[in-house]
């Protein structure tokens, strides 16, 4: 039995030793993951893997000690004597092998301790990476975000607002900064506990110093640069703002007063102490300006320090005349030849600060539209400024100099302009989205800034990132000033959007003015002036460069650039004129239809109109109304549109007008004749052949004139737009027409007493020839022809009639009767998505219901529905197509 246990015991310290040495095996062999969690798991399951493992051991050496112990106790007597001599033998074999199993416990316990702390240090140095290379990325980022940050800038707001960037960029790299820190600490204290991979942390905490370093150093040395380039920016402006005044106080000086020897001495002292308080500013050095600010100066800047100085000199030279002049006055003691300034071409006005709008004249239009274009009107600076030219000769050096003050004078007040936007934007529609304001905010504004402010923010985008630089790129090249504006003139047409949103803009302010949101954001921005006032900086603006174009323009007749100013200064009045016509053409009412579908509006305006009609087969003269009927006209590139201005009566904002629809003619058939008897401010728009006649009489001559080119151009262009047979058709149509009614005319001239001169663009558009009473010796080409064209056509032709445009009537147009027509453009059915008719479609006209709605039958498509009479006009065309049968075109 004795054999047996230990046999038993044996095998199990062998068993013992195999499980050790398969463990050791597993953890010398195995791969660690690449997560924390995953290596932090095996490092768990292996820590309860080693504690059975001591269990079993310890279990063993009890078992072992226990076989031991049975050999050491005294026997009862009934063993024999060769078991005495067997047991001492026993006892060592189980002692060996408990010493055995003890040593391999102890190796065993010497080996996990190590791997243990591998483990851990392994798992302290994946953290420590871990945290390194995310604060190295972030620091990295920082640095190629820091790269691409300005160190220098154009102008103060521009400078300011980049140091505040900088500011703020410098809290967030202050913030990675100290993370860094916490990460360095960190790597210290693993290597004072003797890690395994104490070079390569020392190694990344050196490297994630020099990191920071660098990232502190450099937004530091931007800072200074910055706040260098502010410096010297300040002292320019100052510069400028001492020429100013200066300027000011020799413009306003008045030359009357000053020919009396007290008068002069007083204008005298009083140049002499602007001199001595201005001193510091108009005696800058500019080479001392380059020395002292040689580590920030670019090219732009340069460019600036010079125009400063040119605009010293020139202000000095003007200081220096005019002492000299008022000293030969003081020495002579003589009366001398009085010096005239020329006339203002304003009244005089009290003094005001210089770039600041001093006064805003209210024009309204001259059918009392009710939207107020407010136009910011020339400063006292600007206006006197002719006065200074009194000493100042017509050479091309002082104009050079007259020219610079105007581009000057332009670029600051971009400035001003561009800052102001800011303030409004950041100050008041910035304001409307914060929490702590919205229990200020009236209900009416909440959710309301794009209807408050329109598109102010899309403008002061446009200015602030591009056409202030663009205009302070000719500070030193005043010839590229007009390509400045005509770069941008398709830019300009945003200022079209806000203007028609003004309306809307104006209603809302009216609403919430006295609000205690307003007051408040007012208070914060410590404005003097309400955000109305704000809200028009825009209209003034664009009525502002037009006047200094024209004033730069007067300086620069012989120059680089006069071409291009020229055409800068008509686009701005024409963008002036088109942001007006579409002011007038949002309060038109009645139109059953989409404007936009008409083309742009190219002009509008207030005529009084005769109109003629024929009906029935048999061709009756024209009748003239003896009353005129007014109408408001809007040309569009179209169509013509007739509409009657009524007046809604109020007081002050709530006095609106509307124009009420009445009529269109399609352009692609309209002709008009020049000239009418008795009045040279009158014309004629016919249509379709003289079917429809409308006299109508400008309120002058050049008005008329310019309406007769718009209408020929559109006219002109129409060329292009027919092509195909059914274009040739149109046009052979439009030659018979016109024919039959100029030989009408040519018969009943023969016998007038009175033959006026009259030029007629015949109704088609598609043909540039002159009339042929305007080329009297020169035939039309295949005139018989067409003629005999004419009369096979006079039957078909006869049954159009026309509808007279009448002051009792509400809905105006062409009668439309039951037949069938051709389809000239697409429609859809009432009230609904569903396309009725489609462009060349054959189409019957059943009947029409009391409320101007016609059912209309598709013959190709086998579809009914109700369109309106406004849209069915527009699908049929002009009346020479009504009755006509299909087949025949």
């Amino acid at each position: 039995i004795s054999h047996q246990a230990i046999e038993s015991f044996a095998l199990t310290v062998k068993e013992i030793a195999q499980m050790l040495q398969s463990f050791g095996t597993e953890l010398a062999e195995t791969e660690l993951p690449d997560d924390m969690y995953s290596i932090e798991r095996i490092l768990a399951l292996r820590t309860e893997k080693y504690y059975q493992l001591k269990e079993d051991i310890t279990a063993v050496t009890k078992e072992g000690n226990l076989l031991l112990s049975s050999f050491e106790e005294p026997d009862s007597g009934e063993c024999s004597q060769d078991q005495h001599h067997e047991r001492p033998g026993d006892w060592e074999t189980v002692n060996r092998l408990l010493g055995q199993l003890h040593e391999m416990e102890t190796a065993f316990d010497g080996f996990w301790e190590k791997h243990q702390l591998k483990m851990e240090q392994y798992l302290q140095l994946w953290k420590f990476e871990q945290s390194f290379q995310e604060v190295k990325n972030a620091i990295e980022f920082l640095m190629g975000q820091q790269a691409e940050l300005p160190d220098t800038g154009d102008s103060v707001p521009q400078v300011k607002q980049r140091l505040k960037d900088l500011g703020h960029f410098d809290g967030m790299a202050q913030d990675l900064i100290g993370k860094a820190q916490v990460v360095i600490l960190h790597g210290h204290q693993l290597a004072a506990n003797h890690h395994y991979a104490l070079n390569l942390i020392c190694q990344q905490c050196n490297e994630l110093r020099h990191h920071s370093d660098v990232l502190c150093d450099e937004i530091k040395r931007k800072q200074m640069r910055l706040q260098k380039t502010l410096d010297l920016h300040m002292r320019l402006q100052q510069a400028l703002q001492c020429c100013d005044e200066g300027a000011y106080l020799l413009a306003n000086q008045q030359m009357d007063k000053c020919q009396s020897k007290e008068g002069a001495q007083k204008a005298l002292q009083d140049i002499e102490r602007f001199l001595e308080s201005s001193s510091a500013y108009l005696n800058y050095d500019p080479q001392a300006l380059h020395y002292d600010f040689e580590s920030v100066l670019t090219s732009e800047l340069k460019c600036q320090i010079q125009s400063v100085q040119v605009k010293l000199e020139n202000v000095r030279s003007m200081f220096e005349n005019r002492q000299s002049c008022f000293k030969k006055l003081l020495d002579k003691h003589v009366r001398p030849v009085q010096l005239v300034a020329p006339r203002p071409e304003n009244p005089p006005r009290s003094k005001s600060p210089l770039f600041s709008p001093k006064h805003v004249t209210s024009c309204t239009s001259s059918q009392g539209f009710p939207f107020l274009f407010q136009i910011e009107v020339m400063h006292d600076y600007q206006e006197k400024r002719n006065s200074l030219q009194s000493f100042i000769s017509d050479s091309d050096d002082n104009l050079d100099i007259l020219k610079g003050h105007v581009i000057n004078e332009l670029i600051e007040t971009e400035r001003v302009y561009v800052e102001e936007l800011f303030t409004v934007l950041t100050g008041y529609r910035a304001e409307m989205d914060n929490p702590a304001m919205l229990i200020l905010m009236p209900p009416v504004l909440r959710n309301r800034k794009d209807v408050l402010f329109g598109n102010m923010p899309e403008i002061y985008d446009f200015h602030n990132k591009i056409f202030l630089h663009s205009l302070e790129s000719c500070l030193g090249a005043p010839e590229r000033v007009g390509f400045c504006f005509l770069d941008r003139r398709e830019d300009f047409q945003m200022y079209e959007k806000y203007c028609q949103n003004k309306p809307r803009s104006e209603s809302l302010w009216r609403q919430c003015s006295e609000s205690t949101f307003f007051q408040e954001c007012q208070r914060k921005l410590e404005h003097k002036l309400g955000l109305d006032s704000y809200l028009l900086k825009p209209v003034q603006r664009l009525t502002k460069y037009q006047l200094l174009l024209k004033e730069l323009l007067k300086y620069s007749t012989s120059c680089d650039g006069v071409q291009e100013l020229q055409e800068a200064l008509v686009a701005m009045l024409d963008l002036l004129k088109s942001v007006n016509d579409s002011m007038h053409q949002i309060s038109i009412t009645g139109y059953d239809g989409d404007l936009s579908e008409l083309g742009k509006v190219l002009m509008q305006g207030s005529f009084s109109v005769w109109t003629g009609h024929r009906k029935g087969p048999t061709k009756m003269k024209d009748l003239a109304r003896f009353k005129p009927m007014q109408r408001h006209l809007f040309l569009y590139e179209k169509a013509l549109v007739f509409c009657k201005k009524r007046e809604e009566h109020g007081d002050g904002y709530d006095k609106t007008s509307s124009y009420s629809f009445k009529h269109f003619l399609k352009m692609n058939a309209v002709g008009i004749t020049e000239n009418v008897k008795g009045d040279h401010r009158k014309f004629e728009i016919w249509y379709s052949g003289r079917e429809e006649v409308y006299v109508v009489q400008a309120q002058t001559v050049d008005l008329k004139m310019a309406w007769l080119n718009e209408i020929r151009k559109i006219l002109f262009k129409q060329q292009e737009l027919i092509k195909g047979t059914f274009g040739q058709f149109l046009l052979k149509l439009r030659f018979i027409s016109f024919f039959q009614s100029f030989r009408k005319q040519q018969r009943a001239s023969i016998s007038s007493e009175e033959n006026d001169s009259e030029r007629t663009s015949p109704v088609m558009p598609d043909s540039g020839l002159p009339s042929p009473q305007n080329k009297p010796h020169r035939s039309w080409p295949g005139m018989s022809q067409s003629l005999e064209i004419c009369e096979g056509l006079e039957e078909w032709s006869g049954n159009q009639y026309l509808s007279n445009c009448s002051d009792t009537e509400e809905e105006d147009g062409n009668q439309l009767s039951p037949g069938k027509y051709k389809a000239l453009a697409d429609c859809k059915r009432r009230g609904s998505e569903d396309l009725l008719v489609k462009n060349g479609d054959e189409i019957q006209l059943l009947h029409e219901d009391g409320e101007g709605q016609w059912l209309v039958k598709n013959l190709n498509r086998r579809k009914e529905g109700w369109i309106p009479v406004h849209s069915l006009q527009i699908v049929v065309g002009d009346c020479r197509f009504r009755n006509a049968k299909v087949t025949g075109i």
